[in-house]
């Protein structure tokens, strides 16, 4: 199986940080709304293609834009949210990447399926600054979970600090932030 990580469309947060990255739930910017089209020609989506996607405004927005007039299986999982990168025991979760709960989700995305199987704690907290080795306790058995669809590609929406979180993990390889990807970048791995 092929996973194919996508980082979302450019947010209104990263226009003039650090003060930007205050903003509590930002929206995708012109830039980002332009990009997140852009994946329709160089990623396009079928009926049989299913994607993972962030509890966060931006990447609903970017796969809502990406997604349009397919009707693909869009899955919602605190699994793929925001992550530091590298991690930092005394660094906290900036407003920008505070997740959406599920009850917004569902009333402004319907188009979208909420993952219900993972614990209450992640839809609260997250993974942003949950410790690596929990973290790993979480992502191994949600790759397991991934491989488990039995479907040749699965699409998952999501941040540079989460990619590159992944791509470490799956890997073996050790990361820096320079390894992050760009706005609408892909990243393809084999599981």
């Amino acid at each position: 199986m092929e996973l194919i990580f996508i980082r979302h469309g450019a947010g209104e947060h990263t226009l003039h940080p650090p003060e930007s990255l205050q903003i509590r739930d930002p929206h995708l910017t012109d830039q980002g709304i332009e990009q997140a089209k852009q994946l329709q020609e160089d990623l396009p989506l079928t009926e049989e293609d299913m994607l993972l996607v962030s509890p966060v405004r931006r990447t609903l927005e970017t796969v809502a834009i990406w997604s349009e007039g397919i009707q693909c299986k869009k899955l919602v999982s605190p699994l793929v949210s925001p992550r530091m990168f590298p991690q930092n025991p005394e660094w906290s979760t900036l407003p920008c990447d505070r997740l959406l709960s599920r009850g917004l989700i569902e009333e402004e995305f319907p188009m979208y399926t909420i993952d219900d199987t993972t614990p209450e704690t992640l839809w609260t907290d997250g993974i942003n600054t949950m410790p690596e080795e929990l973290f790993k306790e979480h992502a191994e058995p949600f790759l397991s979970w991934c491989k488990s669809q039995e479907r040749d590609r699965l699409y998952i929406v999501s941040h540079d600090g989460t990619i590159t979180s992944y791509r470490q993990l799956i890997s073996g390889k050790r990361l820096t932030r320079k390894d992050f990807p760009k706005e609408t970048a892909s990243f393809k791995l084999k599981l």
